[in-house]
């Protein structure tokens, strides 16, 4: 009886040594992480003993066998596959709620409206996210956008601006995909009709070229109506567009652009030149955003034909090209310092007034 009373005790001592193991494992963090983290990479389909091992053998868990025993007792939820970051030392039960919420290590990567595939190739490459050459051939693939725009030579004009969270390890093509899905997402709610491209009137990929001219004119989203009112106006009358922005996109493209833009270039043998050649370029030179879509869908009515800039930002707008050359005249007095407008010539009668005002002084 004594025997087996001690044979009991050693049991229930045993039981709660596992017992308590068990908890510090699963309630206490554990483990030295180096200044530089830990990566740790959860395959797709493995079991959660597997994961547990991993996890163990890169000493993210003080014990394989409590992290597995912690996540059988939650079988409504599984372990979610990727890669994922440690860079502190962490309870069981916290690294496993960080796997099971699917907690990946992203880094977020930003895209502006009006980059173009250049721009962004660029800053995908300073920020060592990939090589430059990567995306531009992934965004040179518009086999994504066919049935949206069967035109399409590339994927310009379709990459939304947003900021995307990319994996460590992404492809130029994996963020095309994220890209060209945020456009269709955000078409679906400013225009889900344009998606179909048996839809009437103009075509998706002349809607977001000539969003993309109006994103790169001008940086101010009250103008941008305005600005494609004047294209849509030169379009109807079949005038050249004679837009700057297409011309630097050409030579970009060809990696032959050093700013700034100079006279000889605007005779640069493009597609792309619209001053050489009448209508829209055959695709975007940018990535719009929002505003300039719809201001792409629904140009201000308006007579204007031309637009200078102002010095300010924004644009001086004219209907005749009298009026242009005037605002012209007025942009480069600006640029000098001088006032807008010339001083008014002095006459008899503003000589006769100014000697009155002063009088009255």
């Amino acid at each position: 009886m004594k025997a087996l009373l001690t044979v009991l005790l050693l049991l229930v001592l045993v039981v709660a040594a596992v017992a308590g193991y068990v908890w510090v494992a699963i309630e206490k963090p554990y483990g030295q992480v180096p200044a530089e983290g830990v990566f740790v990479e959860i395959p797709h389909g493995v079991s959660q003993r597997t994961v547990s091992r991993l996890l163990a053998s890169q000493g993210i868990v003080r014990s394989a066998a409590a992290f597995e025993l912690y996540a059988r007792r939650h079988p409504r939820r599984s372990l979610q596959a990727g890669e994922y970051f440690f860079d502190h030392a962490m309870s069981g039960k916290e690294v496993y709620w960080k796997i099971a919420n699917g907690e990946v290590y992203v880094q977020p990567f930003t895209v502006k409206e009006g980059d173009t595939i250049y721009d962004i190739a660029h800053n995908l490459e300073t920020a060592k996210y990939m090589m430059a050459d990567e995306f531009v051939k992934a965004a040179q693939d518009a086999s994504q956008v066919k049935d949206l725009a069967p035109g399409a030579k590339t994927l310009e004009g379709f990459l939304y601006p947003a900021t995307y969270n990319l994996p460590r390890h992404a492809s130029g093509g994996d963020l095309t995909t994220m890209m060209v899905r945020k456009f269709r997402e955000a078409m679906q709610q400013i225009a889900p009709e344009r998606l179909d491209p048996q839809t009437p009137g103009t075509s998706l990929l002349s809607v977001i070229t000539l969003a993309s001219i109006v994103e790169a004119e001008t940086p101010k989203p009250e103008e941008r109506p305005l600005v494609a009112g004047v294209y849509t106006n030169r379009l109807r009358k079949d005038m050249l567009l004679q837009c700057d922005p297409t011309v630097i996109y050409a030579l970009r493209a060809a990696d032959k652009y050093k700013p700034p833009l100079l006279l000889k270039d605007l005779a640069y043998a493009s597609p792309y030149n619209t001053y050489v050649h009448a209508g829209l370029p055959p695709g975007p030179i940018g990535n719009p955003g929002e505003t300039s879509i719809r201001a792409a869908l629904s140009p201000a009515p308006t007579d204007y034909l031309y637009f200078v800039a102002n010095t300010q930002g924004g644009h001086f707008f004219a209907a005749t090209l009298a009026e242009h050359n005037q605002n012209v005249a007025k942009y480069h007095r600006l640029l000098n310092g001088e006032a807008a407008d010339p001083p008014v010539p002095e006459t008899p009668h503003t000589r006769s007034a100014g000697a009155a005002h002063k009088g009255k002084r």
